[in-house]
């Protein structure tokens, strides 16, 4: 199968490469930021974290919300400077797929309380797919990961 960079002329993907480099950081940037900061958040507030995982009847609320603020926040600092950057898009997406499936379970509700909830469940299915989309081609050459390749 045919990569997309050897779809284009030579002038073409060097003329295409600040734009490549720009909207791969942006894109890991702004992927990475929603777990940045709810791993800040949940890190921040244990309590009000735990009661909302005990919520879904998770054993050991607040152990839970302590690995999985550290993890977020870890994993998301990782995807952001591209540092591990497939491992941790990886792990973020198989994680953000299971937050889905428990907490946003739209299926089990009322019809009349459902439409949020498949909203969120959605737009984190796409997350997902964007995770597995960095876990599949790395963090580009602005990244940690990049200068490694480099050397």
């Amino acid at each position: 199968m045919a990569h997309a960079h050897t779809l284009s002329t030579a002038s073409d993907s060097k003329s295409s490469a600040p734009l490549l480099t720009t909207l791969t950081v942006v894109g890991r940037v702004l992927l990475a930021l929603m777990f940045i900061l709810s791993g800040a958040s949940k890190l921040g507030n244990i309590s009000g974290t735990a009661a909302f995982i005990a919520s879904a009847g998770l054993p050991m609320p607040s152990v839970v919300a302590v690995v999985v603020g550290a993890f977020e926040l870890v994993a998301g600092l990782a995807l952001a400077v591209g540092w591990h950057a497939r491992l941790a898009a990886g792990l973020l997406g198989l994680f953000t797929i299971a937050a889905s499936v428990t907490f946003h379970a739209y299926w089990k509700l009322p019809a009349d309380q459902q439409m949020i909830q498949q909203l969120m469940f959605m737009k984190n299915l796409s997350v997902a797919g964007a995770m597995f989309f960095v876990a599949a081609v790395g963090a580009g050459r602005a990244s940690l990961d990049g200068r490694k390749a480099d050397r």
